[in-house]
């Protein structure tokens, strides 16, 4: 609903256009060209969910990376003030 008052869209102006479709697609058309747009909605969701969850994956692998990194740092430290010492 805030789509459509976003474009300053009332209710005469939708159903207008919901009959313009109806004519330019015909009754038979409509039940498939939802589902058509259904699934496009799904599969932009499921691709959106997708990129999301690499994204935290790489992020973890990175937070993975510098903890083994600065665990390495640490005992490297470690040893050489032992060697020192």
């Amino acid at each position: 609903m805030s789509i459509i008052l976003a474009f300053g869209l009332g209710t005469q102006e939708i159903l207008i256009i919901l009959a313009i479709i109806l004519v330019l697609f015909g009754a038979t058309k409509l039940p498939q060209l939802g589902s058509a747009v259904g699934q496009g909605i799904r599969n932009y969701k499921r691709g959106m969910r997708e990129v999301k969850a690499e994204e935290e994956e790489a992020q973890r692998q990175e937070a993975i990376k510098q903890e083994a990194q600065k665990q390495l740092e640490d005992k490297k430290d470690n040893s050489d003030s032992s060697v020192q010492s």
